[in-house]
């Protein structure tokens, strides 16, 4: 990828918490940003969600979640968890709360673990 990213945003909608099968998707967005593939493009399966705007790209191999372009090519959307680089931005914001999960609350105050509690 080259180019700028403009925002970044915690998705809540059903849609990406259903692709995700977590509280909420990560995703990175750009209008400028272009997407070159290196290797692997000819495993990428693209995802449309009849009758919605919600666009998904996975790798056919792994499965993990990888960039799509969207709205006719004019907007790159990258989740920021498919990136092997550090996020170049913080979260912006929350979108779509009305649809969060309900166990989506105070998260932060669950105890933490470095790894797999036993």
């Amino acid at each position: 990828m080259y180019g700028g990213f403009e925002g970044f945003f915690l998705c809540h909608c059903s849609h990406c918490r259903k692709g995700t099968g977590s509280a909420h998707a990560a995703n990175i967005f750009s209008h400028v940003a272009k997407l070159r593939w290196l290797s692997g493009e000819s495993q990428v399966t693209v995802y449309n969600l009849p009758e919605t705007r919600h666009v998904r790209s996975f790798c056919t191999v792994c499965g993990s979640a990888l960039p799509t372009l969207q709205m006719n090519g004019r907007l790159l959307v990258v989740p920021a968890g498919s990136l092997d680089t550090d996020v170049p931005l913080r979260p912006q914001g929350h979108i779509f709360m009305e649809s969060r999960a309900n166990w989506d609350e105070q998260l932060e105050k669950l105890p933490q673990f470095g790894s797999f509690p036993e």
